[in-house]
């Protein structure tokens, strides 16, 4: 049985994350957030030999636009996908036209298939917060946590014994505070309930990785006005080298490779496939 994943996209204006998961020959599609139109997802699914119609489910971290894309209701209806909605959220779903009947409610741990299990935790962000999760799936561990305002000790007890983790990492400070943005809005994203900044990131990662075997690191979310992959890649290459080998950014415009979450023994990028073919499990 195996477990991969790819950021289809990541940034301000989408994110979205394909899980595949294999288990007794059957092969699962679900996504992480759907904040890139069915369209740009389905040209982003294509190279992995993927179509729409086989997404089976959508786990969704929060509501906010560029997480959940309005044209994603109709496909819902279509395909039959269930989406899984933090019980916090639900209200939220409901104003943007997603029907109650193909929400499945959680705020605790919940189950996928047979053997996938989903370990929610609600952090910091905004009014209502957003779900960052563990799923674990033949003994291998992805933590997976975007637009969070700061790193709570809840996350670093909990993200622990992982084989992947995809963090988001927004923004510079000095970038930040330099830019052309009003002052609410910088004050917002850096004030504890907006997003994190790569140091903070980092730091988390470097503990995570204390208590972990990654294979993978991916930070998500970075910033184009206010950040630079670069100096993302310094903060390890200076702290932490070791661990730059394993880290993969995400992109707004671009997929990572599909990354299969395995100890880092393997440090494996699953090769992308031509369009049609299908997924190769390992």
């Amino acid at each position: 049985m195996s477990f991969s994943f790819c950021v289809l996209g990541s940034g301000s204006k989408g994110n979205s994350t394909l899980l595949v998961l294999e288990e007794a020959g059957a092969e699962h599609y679900l996504l992480i957030d759907c904040g890139l139109s069915p369209r740009a997802t389905a040209r982003r699914l294509a190279p992995l030999g993927v179509s729409l119609d086989q997404i089976s489910d959508i786990i969704l971290t929060h509501l906010d636009w560029d997480h959940f894309y309005s044209g994603w209701v109709k496909q819902i209806e279509k395909l039959g996908i269930t989406v899984h909605v933090h019980r916090r959220h639900r209200s939220a779903a409901l104003r943007q036209d997603l029907d109650g009947r193909h929400m499945d409610l959680f705020d605790d741990a919940f189950s996928l298939f047979n053997s996938v299990s989903v370990q929610p935790f609600l952090f910091a962000h905004d009014e209502l917060g957003t779900a960052g999760f563990i799923i674990e799936h033949s003994n291998r561990r992805l933590g997976y946590a975007t637009d969070l305002g700061r790193v709570p000790q809840l996350m670093l007890d909990n993200f622990v014994n992982l084989h992947a983790v995809a963090l988001e990492s927004n923004y510079d400070p000095a970038m930040q505070l330099g830019s052309s943005r009003p002052p609410f809005l910088k004050r917002r994203i850096m004030g504890g309930l907006g997003h994190l900044s790569n140091e903070e990131s980092f730091e988390a990662v470097q503990h995570i990785a204390g208590q972990s075997d990654l294979a993978h690191i991916v930070p998500l979310h970075l910033s184009r006005q206010c950040n630079d992959p670069r100096l993302v890649k310094g903060l390890y290459a200076d702290r932490m080298p070791d661990l730059l080998g394993r880290l993969t950014m995400s992109n707004q415009n671009i997929s990572t490779p599909l990354l299969q979450v395995q100890s880092d023994a393997g440090l494996v990028q699953v090769e992308r496939l031509r369009p049609g073919q299908q997924a190769a499990m390992f």
